[in-house]
């Protein structure tokens, strides 16, 4: 695990965040496993991920698929990208700063800083129907690791719900054409 957080940081500062600050999403959770002895409880869909995200040292995030705008993409930010959120209870609008990677769709930024902060516009919640999983991994993390991880998700929502129709793909670079 130590080796995944220090590829994580090392990430995060080469982006120009500070992971101290910001750290990735499974440095949070293993923070908050820390802090409290467990992990928050939120729903079973975002409980199963959490907690396979600790067991794997793997950012795992959820996303409300029906609610993108085009497709989801992992970009350099031109600063200039809406990202909607909420801070002291308020929705708010925030911009990523410039060189801050970030997923996005055609409406705006996603998720900030990579997997750190994800966006209230797509995240999911209980009338969401159609679910997009992330698992992110750098090396050390082998792919037949991220690729067992993606199975016991799919394995865990089908028993939260059985029947699911499900894929699992390895999203590779975009090249540039």
């Amino acid at each position: 695990m130590a080796e995944h957080l220090e590829a994580w940081r090392g990430a995060f500062r080469a982006f120009g965040a500070n992971p101290k600050k910001t750290p990735c999403s499974v440095e949070a959770l293993w923070k908050r496993v820390e802090k409290n002895g467990s992990l928050p409880v939120i729903d079973p869909v975002v409980d199963l991920y959490n907690a396979l995200s600790i067991r794997f040292g793997a950012c795992f995030g959820g996303e409300d698929l029906d609610r993108y705008a085009g497709l989801p993409r992992l970009v350099v930010a031109h600063g200039d990208e809406s990202f909607d959120t909420v801070r002291d209870g308020a929705p708010v609008v925030e911009h990523p700063d410039a060189g801050e990677i970030v997923w996005r769709d055609d409406q705006g930024v996603t998720c900030r800083k990579w997997n750190w902060r994800q966006c209230k516009r797509t995240a999911l919640n209980q009338d969401s129907r159609n679910l997009w999983f992330l698992v992110d991994r750098l090396p050390p993390m082998p792919i037949a690791e991220l690729m067992c991880a993606g199975e016991e998700l799919v394995s865990g929502l089908a028993r939260i719900s059985p029947g699911i129709a499900h894929c699992i793909d390895v999203l590779k670079p975009a090249r540039d054409q």
